[in-house]
This record gives C-alpha cells, structure tokens and sequence, in this order.
C-alpha cells in the first residue's frame, strides 16, 4: 500500500471518529437536557432572615437543595440568619437546583429567644447566651402554669433587638389564693364547660357563633378575656364556639409527631399551634435526647406548627 493510500486511510477513520464523537456528545447532552427539562418547576421562597434549618424545611418540599457560601458581618439581619440568596426570592427554578446563601454573622443586633414556658433559672441562661440581660421580675398567678415558669416577656421571642438589651420576665406565682379568680383557658373545649364554669363563679357569659368555623359545633374557638386574666365580679367574658352544622365535619383530631436528635443534653420542647383563631400550646416539658413527642391536634386546616428547643424556634410545619 503507498503512502499516499495510507494517509487517505487515516484521514477517513479521523473523519469517522470524529462523526462518532459529534453524535455520541449531542446524544449524551439531548440526553441529559431531557432529563432537566422533565424536572418539575418550583418557585424560590425569600430565605432571607431564616435560619438554615428553617430555609432547608422550607426547600425541601420543593426538592430544592441549599448551598452556605459564606458568612458576613451585618447588623440588621440577626446572627446565624440569612442575609442574602441566589437565585433570588419568585425565581422559577427545577427541582434539583441549589440556592446559594450567604449567613449573617450579626453586628449589634441579636435575636430574643422564646423563653415562655421555661423556668427562670433556664430562661435566665438562655438569655445570657444569646447575650441579652434578664431585665424586671414579676409575678402573676396562673391555673396553667407552674411557680416560677416564664408566662410572658417583653421583648417578645424571635425579634431583633440590641445587644445586652434588658428582657422583663413575667412568671407564675402559682396557683391564686382564695379571692382571686382567674379566667381558665377553655379554647378546643365545648361550650358546655363554658357555662357550667359561669355558673358556679356567677359570671354572665356571652357566646357568639361563627357558622363558617369546620369544628365541631360548640367548640369554643375563642374566648375573651385571655386563659390566666384576672377576673372582677362584673368582667364581661364572652367567647366564639363553632356553628358548623351536619353530621360530619372536616375538623379532624391528628397526632402530631416530634422526635429529638440523638445525643447532646435535655432540652425543653414547647409546641404550639398558630391558625386563624390565634396562638395556642399543644407541649411543653423537659424532654431527653431522642425522645418521641405525640400530641392529639383539632385543626380544620390552615394550622401551622412551631416547635422551639430550649426557647428557640427550630422547625414550622403546615399542620
């Protein structure tokens, strides 16, 4: 074979591999485009001023990843939140793509934590760790709470406010003593508890209905005034019970379910419920690493779960 056959050789299985190579990268990318574009689209969340727990529960529904890039100093966006996001907040996106996020490392500006629920000592401590002061002390009795657990604070929990900033506590004095009446907290409960409480304490009740409420009928969804108030012989308590008429009802009673990490020391859960009727306790307590959290919920919907570990808010879930 000449030399010049062997040259015209060589170049026809170049140009054939070549040809090869060309199809096999276009199949691979027709490939892996398809495979992109069969991905669901969803729509960013504003992860600004979360926490990165938070921002991962809020993602993870949307099989959307996230990516710490970096930290930097800011004073208006409360340490260990986030200040800034890519791609940012109502950018459509695939699933499977990764936001990017930048994490606030503070300036002046903390983060109150929850410490309602807590025992002084414990909510002393935890506002000295997240370099804040305990500020006044008072007592107020109380039917729910036990002595000396946090019933209020003022600033209140998860906002921000300046460094070593005084936190006023209110806690329980306990039960009250003979003379002193407290409103009971009768909220999920039925009216007729309601009336046989007013009854005995010779208080006139006024109960108002609201027909759209999924309940129950008779379930008191509000009450006025507050669990705990202190009440004079003319108080005028009134409270709003469910109206909803049938037989059956989409208010159901659900378990909802909260384990704790393995590891680390206790820690004290609270739980409470937020819907459009306001904000109530379903958990409180002193729980151990690894436990497992079940408590009985009503909601007829529209219900969002927080869940604070030792004052501070960790995890929201739609109930």
């Amino acid at each position: 074979m000449s030399t010049n056959t062997k040259n015209a050789t060589y170049i026809e299985m170049a140009a054939v591999s070549a040809v090869f190579l060309a199809f096999a990268f276009w199949a691979v990318n027709w490939g892996v485009e398809g495979l992109v574009h069969s991905r669901k689209t969803q729509t960013v969340p504003d992860l600004k001023g979360r926490s990165l727990a938070a921002a991962l529960d809020a993602l993870a529904p949307l099989n959307v990843g996230l990516r710490k890039t970096g930290v930097e100093f800011d004073a208006s966006v409360p340490i260990s939140s986030i200040l800034r996001q890519d791609p940012p907040a109502g950018t459509v996106v695939r699933e499977g793509k990764t936001v990017r996020v930048v994490v606030s490392q503070g300036g002046q500006t903390v983060q109150a934590p929850t410490v309602i629920g807590l025992p002084l000592r414990n909510a002393e401590m935890m506002l000295r760790q997240n370099q804040l002061s305990l500020g006044e002390v008072s007592e107020a009795y109380s039917l729910k709470s036990d002595k000396g657990t946090v019933l209020s604070q003022d600033p209140k929990g998860e906002t921000s406010v300046g460094r070593d900033t005084l936190v006023n506590l209110v806690v329980s004095g306990g039960t009250p003593p003979a003379g002193v009446s407290l409103m009971p907290d009768f909220q999920r409960k039925m009216v007729d508890a309601v009336q046989a409480w007013a009854a005995g304490a010779g208080v006139k009740v006024d109960v108002k209905s609201d027909p759209s409420s999924l309940f129950p009928s008779g379930t008191v969804l509000t009450q006025n005034p507050a669990p705990d108030a202190a009440l004079t012989p003319d108080a005028a308590v009134s409270v709003t019970v469910s109206g909803h008429k049938g037989a059956a009802s989409t208010a159901a009673t659900k378990t909802f379910k909260y384990e704790l990490s393995q590891g680390g020391s206790d820690s004290q859960v609270r739980i409470v419920i937020v819907d459009k009727y306001g904000e109530r306790e379903l958990f409180n307590g002193l729980r151990q690493p690894g436990s497992k959290i079940e408590v009985p919920v009503q909601s007829a919907g529209g219900a969002r779960v927080k869940i604070y570990l030792n004052g501070i808010l960790v995890e929201e879930r739609d109930l």
